[in-house]
């Protein structure tokens, strides 16, 4: 078994990253501009917003935090991310997720400009990446992509079998993998919750993305023997074993998994890691001009 290292990936790409950031200032006279919108204080959230705004820093981007408690109202929210939409100097606008109950997400991530969308959850990215056009892909499947390709792996006459069919990891993943690139050019099958005999359809898998939200959800009578394992899940559970009072859990049974496979991604330290450098390599390509000159 190898491990797919999240934090080795993911720091080798960050050099490369700030290296390109540091010629765009040269060149352009200002940084790359990545701007979120946090709602509310959920514990996940302030840690995910926390990292991606210190991780811009560690590029050389710029990047601009508005914070809101939960009373704010839907209107409110709209009328800021236009705001943010019509200023020049920003180049990627996220929205943590989730919002409160009375807000619509649809709504919200409808109305962010498709070209400053670099979460890739626009249904303009999404669609332009089902037609393999240029666009922000969602940036969790494209650090799954990046990860794949900082360890040169093959996946081309693959079957990959994703578990999960959200809009931001299984549905986009299971295109992804499709399509006619490397990594890519598998044969996949899209799996959930109500699949029949989804024991036996994950067993099939050269490939497993479990992205389904279930902490071990996929056991080691689920793998077969010599599969790669990328497990999306993050998992918080309340734990007097750690500092943070919380411990993570994958969507996958590393310990009993690990013994089967040829490569697994740890949680943490996987694909949590490579979001983020998805995530700012949109904005990167945003500040560009790359996607959507």
């Amino acid at each position: 078994m190898q491990l797919l290292d999240g934090k080795f990936a993911s720091e080798k790409i960050k050099t490369e990253i700030a290296e390109e950031a540091a010629a765009f200032l040269a060149q352009s006279g200002r940084k790359p501009h990545l701007v979120a919108i946090l709602v509310g204080n959920d514990g996940g959230s302030e840690t995910y917003v926390a990292s991606k705004m210190k991780n811009c820093e560690k590029v050389g981007f710029k990047s601009s935090l508005f914070r809101y408690d939960n009373s704010v109202t839907e209107t409110e929210l709209l009328a800021k991310i236009e705001e943010i939409n019509k200023d020049a100097d920003v180049d990627g606008l996220i929205v943590q997720l989730p919002l409160p109950k009375h807000i619509d997400p649809e709504k919200i991530t409808e109305t962010i400009d498709y070209r400053k969308d670099v979460d890739g959850f626009h249904p303009v990215n999404l669609g332009r990446m089902m037609r393999n056009l240029p666009c922000f892909i969602p940036a969790t499947p494209y650090g799954i992509l990046l990860m794949l390709q900082a360890y040169n792996i093959d996946t081309t006459g693959k079957h990959c079998v994703v578990v999960g069919r959200s809009n931001i990891v299984g549905s986009p993943m299971s295109i992804l993998m499709a399509r006619n690139a490397n990594p890519g050019n598998c044969t996949v099958t899209l799996t959930h919750s109500k699949t029949h005999n989804l024991k036996e359809m994950v067993l099939q898998g050269d490939i497993v993305v479990a992205a389904i939200g279930r902490k071990n959800f996929v056991t080691a009578d689920m793998v077969k023997s010599g599969a790669i394992i990328i497990d999306v899940g993050i998992n918080r559970e309340t734990s007097t074993e750690t500092k943070s009072g919380f411990k993570l859990y994958g969507d996958v049974d590393f310990e009993n998994v690990v013994p089967k496979v040829s490569w697994i991604t740890p949680v943490p330290g996987g694909v949590g890691l490579m979001t983020i450098v998805g995530l700012l390599k949109n904005t990167l390509a945003s500040a560009k001009g790359e996607i959507y000159s």
